[in-house]
């Protein structure tokens, strides 16, 4: 007597019954192997797609791991139905398992064990896993059709998440005898008088030239819950904790408020999990459809709670974005930048972007901090780039009238290896800077940069102050066009009057 493992699969438990799928293939099985041995193991799998391979379906997995054990029990596979076991070329990547291990695999369609040497066997398998996916293929697709004709032709709300601002409302028996006689009813969008005056409340001020995140501001301010907030049930995954942009962009881009139906905004897309091994399958993600393959109801389903022409200005803006869409102006002020390009990080010897703050040049590292430096970014041992300062003798000039005083304000930062990572300024002020004592007296004028009865060798910080807390700890390289002669190359300054040097 032979000892067959039984092998099945059901697609899903809310469109099928589980038990009796299971039942019918395992009477197919029975029918085929009871005069040869009995069913001693079972593997099905309940709510797997055919389109999953083997090795990502539980049961199915497992027994494919059984396969190379020795007292796995069993001494061949028997198949109810290769239709449901099997799609595409799954046979083709799934049968040479069980000829290496030396198991038979039966199937009711040959009659018996499927010879791996018959050419004709393996085109009947082949046929079946094409009919497979042609069979999910057509369902698919007819299911598809259907869902597009009752959205456009009848604006039924076909489920989902009601938008914010819409609740759902009882809108009949449902048109199938059978599923009406089980109780099920139609659904339809009504205006929600909790949430529905925000979505108009968000649209007007739009329109009237607040941004969207002036807006999301406005609505956290008066206390009014944002869409996570007042739906906790289906949106336990969010804190709800205040009003984000996001969420008033996505309320300004929804067309069912003009109170038509849209369906087919979102897709579920199979892509490859790993191309270089197609036999892993597919995984299945929502995406975002083009607004052109988008199907609107052909006459209003629900109510409105804006009107199309307001819907449209509002597309409009959101289109166009920046100032242009308020008609407003803006000028750039340019700010003047005496050492642009010439100063450069110690630690990883880029160039130091420059900022305006407080009304004095800002220096620091324009790299995050985490990201090592790359060798070929380094200057040159001189720390000068191949095109130096003194092809450009005015660039200490530009938008100034007089060259910049000796005396500037520098920090000095301990020499970095090439391994080091670039460190934020607040970090810089713990363990990484080393302060070097100071060579010029620090003026005590108000203007200079520094704060009389600080200490200009440590971090000082004013109460209120929102910005990167100065310190000593800096050190930027620089050379000067009149450096010429003996002089050498570079100089440290280190006096804390003029711009302001980050470590970081």
């Amino acid at each position: 007597m032979i000892r067959f493992a039984f092998a099945g699969r059901v697609s899903t438990e809310d469109q099928q019954d589980p038990e009796a799928s299971r039942n019918w293939q395992l009477g197919r099985a029975n029918a085929l192997v009871g005069q040869h041995g009995q069913i001693v193991a079972e593997f099905f799998d309940i709510g797997q797609s055919r389109s999953i391979p083997w090795k990502r379906r539980p049961a199915a997995g497992r027994l494919l791991e059984l396969l190379q054990e020795p007292g796995r029990g069993f001494d061949a596979v028997v198949i109810g139905e290769p239709q449901r076991a099997f799609y595409g070329n799954q046979f083709g990547l799934t049968f040479p398992v069980f000829v290496h291990y030396g198991l038979q695999l039966w199937v009711p369609e040959v009659g018996g064990p499927i010879d791996p040497d018959s050419e004709a066997h393996d085109l009947i398998m082949s046929v079946f896993g094409g009919m497979s996916k042609g069979e999910r293929n057509r369902i698919k697709i007819r299911v598809r059709a259907a869902m597009a004709a009752q959205a456009q032709v009848e604006g039924r709300y076909l489920g989902g998440r009601p938008p914010y601002g819409y609740r759902l409302a009882d809108a009949g028996p449902h048109p199938n005898p059978g599923k009406a006689a089980d109780g099920k009813r139609l659904h339809t969008l009504e205006p929600d008088p909790v949430t529905a005056p925000v979505v108009q409340r968000i649209f007007s001020e739009y329109l009237s030239g607040i941004g969207i995140f002036a807006i999301a501001q406005r609505l956290t301010a008066d206390n009014i819950l944002c869409p996570s907030a007042y739906d906790r049930r289906r949106n336990s995954h969010r804190s709800g904790a205040a009003w984000s942009k996001s969420a008033v962009r996505a309320i300004l881009g929804n067309p069912r408020y003009t109170g038509y139906e849209v369906w087919n905004k979102q897709r579920k897309q199979e892509s490859l999990i790993d191309v270089d091994d197609v036999a892993l399958g597919h995984h299945t993600r929502l995406a975002w459809n083009a607004k052109t393959e988008w199907v609107y109801s052909d006459q209003p389903a629900h109510g409105a709670l804006i009107n199309k022409d307001a819907f449209e200005q509002t597309q409009l803006r959101l289109a166009a974005r920046g100032p242009q869409s308020t008609g407003r102006t803006t000028t750039r002020r340019q700010h003047p930048y005496a050492f642009k390009g010439l100063l450069f990080h110690d630690a990883c010897g880029r160039r130091m972007q420059g900022n305006w703050n407080h009304g004095l040049p800002h220096y620091r590292c324009r790299y995050p901090s985490g990201v090592r430096p790359r060798q070929q970014d380094r200057p040159p041992d001189d720390r000068l780039p191949a095109r130096g300062p003194a092809q450009r003798p005015d660039r200490f000039l530009v938008g100034r009238d007089i060259p910049p005083r000796p005396d500037r304000a520098f920090a000095d930062h301990a020499r970095g290896s090439a391994d080091r990572q670039h460190t934020r300024h607040r970090e810089c002020t713990t363990n990484t800077c080393r302060t070097r004592p100071q060579t010029v007296p620090v003026p005590s004028s108000t203007g200079s940069g520094h704060r009389p009865g600080s200490d200009p060798t440590g971090p000082t910080r004013t109460p209120g102050h929102r910005g990167p807390a100065r310190h000593a700890g800096s050190r930027a390289t620089w050379k000067s066009p009149d450096d010429q002669g003996g002089d050498p190359p570079t100089r440290d300054l280190t006096r804390r009057a003029g711009p302001h040097i980050e470590g970081s």
